[in-house]
């Protein structure tokens, strides 16, 4: 079979048939998310990433130049739902790395709590991602802001985190989904106004349309001067 590690860190490859699947070293080995695959070699676990369940995973398909997300990072991910996407950032951070995972929902947040017990390196956080002043307090300088929020104001509530959160030369990752912000408008019409207005505050580093694995959704990949 042969697990592979990708050009980013903490991040490895399978082939499988004619297709190459993306893995992760599993932190709680015998334990699955969200029912992946899982492949063994030695003595570690390895769980597959779903390119149409996680705007990241797929990002990884499209070829992105830089992933922001490393062993030992500290990372603040909004909208983080059950845990399908976060706890893949988990094993990538790893041990070393801390995860502080939001979500607004109380339902899901439930979900959450339950993968945090498990995974040591993962904290959750029920909150309003557009008010960072609210949850300020259980959370560090990161190194990396994720979000994938579906809100009209994504945008605003993404520069809104990185300038509380986000230290200086630290990626910033915004996962757009075009029909949550104006579903009159064409989507490629939505991600050139996202951009237009990240740019302002923030450099991008790298851009890339998520079809066919997530159907109008971007991904921009920005680092903060």
């Amino acid at each position: 079979m042969g697990i592979q590690p990708h050009k980013f860190k903490g991040v490895y490859t399978v082939k499988k048939g004619k297709r190459i699947a993306f893995v992760t070293k599993n932190l709680t080995p015998g334990k699955t998310v969200y029912g992946e695959e899982t492949y063994r070699e030695g003595n570690d676990e390895y769980r597959e990433w779903s390119l149409t369940r996680s705007k990241l995973g797929a990002a990884l398909a499209k070829n992105i130049s830089q992933l922001g997300i490393y062993p030992g990072s500290k990372v603040l991910y909004l909208g983080a739902s059950t845990g399908t996407t976060s706890s893949h950032v988990s094993d990538v951070v790893g041990e070393e790395g801390f995860v502080f995972a939001l979500d607004f929902a109380p339902r899901t947040t439930r979900e959450l709590v339950y993968l945090c017990e498990q995974r040591k390196n993962m904290t959750p956080i029920l909150g309003d991602a557009r008010r960072p002043e609210q949850y300020a307090q259980y959370v560090t300088l990161v190194d990396t802001v994720f979000q994938d929020i579906a809100q009209r104001d994504q945008a605003e509530i993404f520069i809104k985190n990185c300038n509380a959160f986000l230290k200086k030369g630290g990626f910033g990752i915004l996962a757009v989904k075009a029909r949550s912000v104006d579903v009159a408008k064409k989507p490629k019409q939505v991600f050139n106004e996202v951009r237009a207005y990240i740019e302002k505050n923030i450099t991008i580093v790298d851009y890339r349309e998520l079809d066919p694995f997530e159907k109008d959704h971007c991904i921009f990949i920005c680092k903060k001067k």
